[in-house]
């Protein structure tokens, strides 16, 4: 069924292919706001992060090195994983089709990937790319108007990975009390370290290769924009990004792959003690952390490879804490803390489930 958003204009499919994935984004225009000044206006309240950019800079040389030798190591655990997450969402799911509605950006390689695989498997697949916005919530027009084209019941939420389990939150409170959604949102990821996930691959802080780029891996949009002027949530497309663009070969790369695998055993969501055990070594971490920095706004706690090396990149850090300076996992983290001169301190164990935390410098 097409989805009909009357006169509402959408970037459409990004750089994907058509059938990929739909974003339910408008294009917009604003203006890019310096990462320092972007900092003092979030910490300071004035502006939500949401309602400002800065601009995404092409991935350096070392960058695209980085993440080319991330797919290397990890691309077949990635398609593994994959592979594992689609079977138990086929064995779940007994209706007609699957709906899958990945969170812009992290979420859309993995919405991409498993529509695939589901697809392999014979099953009608659709899958459409919305906003979420921390503290601001889902984007209710596009969320209904998916839900008149197929009905609720088979949606499946994509994201990349847990940290803190914020956007868990966020998607609990947008639905809470609608009796369309149970009352534990199957949240579909690849890694959850905090164990706030439905569904996880696993629960291991891994360099998932597309974590570790922006734009040029996840359909060369921006991450979501709040709208000024109402209706959908918004994103800009980098056209500028172009000739750095890995979206399609990345696909295509775990794809080969992931058909090239022998048997792979399904995905299982977490037991009640598993889950207890990850939230409470998770909450620890982020606890001990706070209050050993005097941190009252846990949102300047960035944990996980992946949130690590995304607040290097977008946000102002202050220091960056690694489990092991040796893991080659974090290369890429220790390298962009290099070029903007962030001291990165070995804890070990202290990190708990994380392999490492960036920590956001306070400005307000």
């Amino acid at each position: 069924m097409t989805l009909s958003l009357g006169n509402l204009h959408t970037v459409g499919s990004g750089s994907y292919a058509a059938d990929d994935v739909h974003f339910l984004l408008q294009p917009v225009q604003i203006e890019v706001t310096d990462v320092a000044q972007k900092e003092r206006l979030i910490q300071t309240k004035q502006k939500h992060y949401s309602e400002m950019i800065s601009q995404e800079h092409a991935p350096t040389s070392v960058h695209k090195a980085l993440y080319e030798r991330a797919l290397e190591q990890n691309g077949k655990r990635m398609a593994t994983d994959v592979q594992a997450l689609a079977l138990a969402l086929n064995q779940a799911y007994v209706g007609p089709s699957i709906v899958l509605v990945s969170f812009v950006r992290a979420g859309l390689p993995l919405g991409v990937l498993l529509r695939r695989a589901l697809i392999d498997m014979g099953r009608d697949c659709q899958h459409y790319g919305i906003s979420i916005v921390r503290d601001r919530g889902i984007d209710n027009l596009a969320l209904e108007a998916i839900i008149q084209a197929h009905g609720a019941q088979n949606i499946v939420f994509v994201d990349g990975w847990t940290g803190k389990g914020a956007i868990s939150a966020e998607i609990r409170r947008s639905l809470n009390g609608d009796p369309r959604f149970p009352v534990d949102p199957r949240l579909v990821v690849l890694a959850d370290p905090c164990g706030r996930a439905w569904l996880s691959a696993s629960a291991e802080d891994w360099i998932i290769p597309s974590g570790i780029l922006g734009a040029t891996v996840s359909g060369l949009v921006s991450r979501s924009i709040w709208p000024a002027n109402g209706g959908l949530h918004g994103c800009i497309v980098y056209d500028h990004l172009t000739e750095h663009d890995v979206t399609c070969d990345f696909i295509e790369q775990i794809e080969v792959q992931r058909r090239a695998l022998g048997p792979v055993i399904p995905a299982e969501p977490w037991t009640f003690d598993q889950r207890a055990a990850l939230q409470t070594a998770a909450i620890k971490v982020v606890e001990s952390l706070a209050a050993r920095f005097d941190i009252s706004n846990l949102n300047r706690i960035k944990p996980g490879i992946a949130e690590a090396t995304r607040a290097v990149l977008r946000r102002v850090p202050d220091h960056v804490l690694v489990r092991d300076r040796n893991d080659g996992d974090v290369q890429l983290l220790l390298h962009l803390t290099e070029a903007v001169g962030v001291p990165v301190e070995e804890v070990g164990n202290e990190l708990g489930p994380y392999r490492a935390v960036t920590i956001i410098r306070s400005l307000s």
